[in-house]
């Protein structure tokens, strides 16, 4: 049961955290000249009564520790934390360091032993002074159940799995195709290989690479958008994309090499456009170098 409400909440983790900051943003003030704790506290009143399927919302100051009651469900499941230390949570420091609403993993909760996450809000004043942070706890399995797509929406979920499935199952077969080629020009010379042709030796070379290189790329749509994984801190899209193009700029350059040997014995005349790709894969490995910075420095922001 678990397991499907992970995988429920990973496919609708963008939704969630959307809804769950437009909840707080819509209540509690921010940015604002005169921000007061009993303006927030009348903010979290507002939340309370119009998401009854919150677990639990409480204030935390700017060094993170709690300023407020822990308001539940109901006054049963009220608790008197305040003065607890939160500065060591997730919901607090990722809060601050990010400096915007945040939403955590899934973990056990305090008040319900049951799965849960919790939406951080900073609040600061005028001049970007942090001032509180507000929490509130959610039922994993509640969120879920609010937000993941209904009847219609499931259907085109489970259309969308079939479609990358199918997708990538004929990429698989074009990988196959190609890795197979490669190895029968390979093995082509027959042992003892002595009249080894170089030229074929290269064409095998490119065709394996590539092979490798859509091999890549249907792994990451699978795990992608049929299984569903996905990685937390480094986006595995980026990752895969700057290996496929690392493929394509190896196979390209071995092209490249081919043609340099092969028109330096027939034809030096033509020599020039084996420099003409030589320059295109300079070009693409120094766009490649970038996409690598960019993406690394965009990774670490999140």
């Amino acid at each position: 049961m678990h397991i499907n409400e992970l995988n429920q909440f990973s496919e609708a983790r963008v939704q969630i955290r959307a809804y769950l900051t437009y909840l707080l943003e819509r209540n509690i003030p921010n940015n604002l000249p005169s921000i007061t704790f009993d303006t927030i506290k009348t903010g979290v009143k507002s939340i309370r009564k119009e998401a009854p399927f919150v677990d639990a919302i409480y204030v935390l100051d700017s060094k993170g520790v709690q300023v407020s009651h822990t308001l539940g469900i109901s006054k049963a499941s009220e608790r008197v934390d305040k003065g607890a230390n939160r500065s060591n949570r997730a919901y607090y420091y990722t809060a601050v360091r990010q400096k915007r609403a945040i939403l955590t993993d899934p973990y056990p909760s305090l008040l319900t032993n049951a799965l849960c996450v919790s939406a951080s809000y900073p609040i600061y004043d005028i001049n970007n002074k942090l001032l509180y942070i507000v929490v509130i706890d959610v039922s994993l399995k509640e969120i879920v159940k609010i937000i993941y797509p209904k009847t219609l929406g499931k259907i085109f979920v489970n259309f969308s799995k079939v479609s990358y499935a199918a997708f990538s199952v004929a990429l698989l077969s074009v990988v196959m195709l190609l890795f197979f080629k490669g190895m029968v020009i390979l093995f082509d010379f027959g042992f003892p290989a002595n009249d080894i042709d170089i030229n074929k030796v290269f064409k095998a070379t490119i065709l394996i690479t590539l092979a490798l290189a859509i091999f890549d790329l249907v792994k990451t749509i699978f795990q992608e958008e049929v299984l569903g994984k996905h990685q937390k801190h480094e986006s595995l899209q980026n990752r895969t994309m700057a290996r496929f193009l690392g493929s394509i700029i190896i196979a390209l350059a071995i092209e490249s090499l081919m043609l340099v040997f092969k028109f330096a014995i027939t034809d030096p005349t033509k020599l020039i456009y084996a420099v003409y790709i030589i320059g295109g894969v300079t070009l693409l490995l120094i766009g490649l170098a970038f996409y690598v910075k960019w993406t690394k420095e965009s990774d670490e922001k999140v």
